[in-house]
């Protein structure tokens, strides 16, 4: 058994798409970066990453990289576990906490781990999703920006 962390953090802005867990989410604000900048998503593969020893997503996926520019964080999570399958891995469980003041995702949790059960072809029962608030302390609390934390467990194929 292998275990990693991820952490990921992005700023963000009126006019821009909310994609979090893979799932386009309404709200006034989105997300900004050099991909879709789904924080959940890429906290998820730095996790695994790390429980493979890998690196991290910057990485695999450079911000100086024109290819990644506006990719969909969904597309680098399906890379990554095909890379840690290729190693000779397989996610056991991921447990995930969303740090923001807003929007509430709990009507979101049940379709974003059906998004990312999919594209880790593992059993939704293997993916955990949590939220909190930064209780109005700092950027996250200011509603300035949206954070995520992540443990990956994976065992050998």
């Amino acid at each position: 058994m292998r275990v990693g962390i991820g952490y990921d953090i992005h700023r963000l802005m009126e006019g821009k798409k909310l994609v979090l867990g893979g799932i386009e989410i309404p709200f006034i604000k989105g997300l900004v970066g050099y991909s879709d900048a789904d924080v959940l998503l890429h906290a998820i593969a730095d996790a695994m990453l790390g429980a493979a020893s890998l690196g991290d997503i910057g990485l695999h996926f450079p911000d100086t990289d024109p290819g990644y520019k506006g990719a969909r964080s969904a597309d680098l999570l399906k890379k990554v576990n095909d890379l840690i399958n290729k190693n000779g891995y397989r996610l056991n469980n991921t447990d995930v906490v969303l740090v923001a003041e807003e929007p509430k995702i709990s009507p979101f949790v049940a379709d974003m781990k059906k998004k990312i059960s999919g594209i880790l072809n593992v059993d939704e029962s293997q993916v955990s999703i949590k939220a909190t608030t930064n209780e109005g302390v700092g950027s996250i609390g200011r509603g300035e920006a949206i954070a995520s934390y992540a443990v990956a467990t994976l065992e050998k194929l």
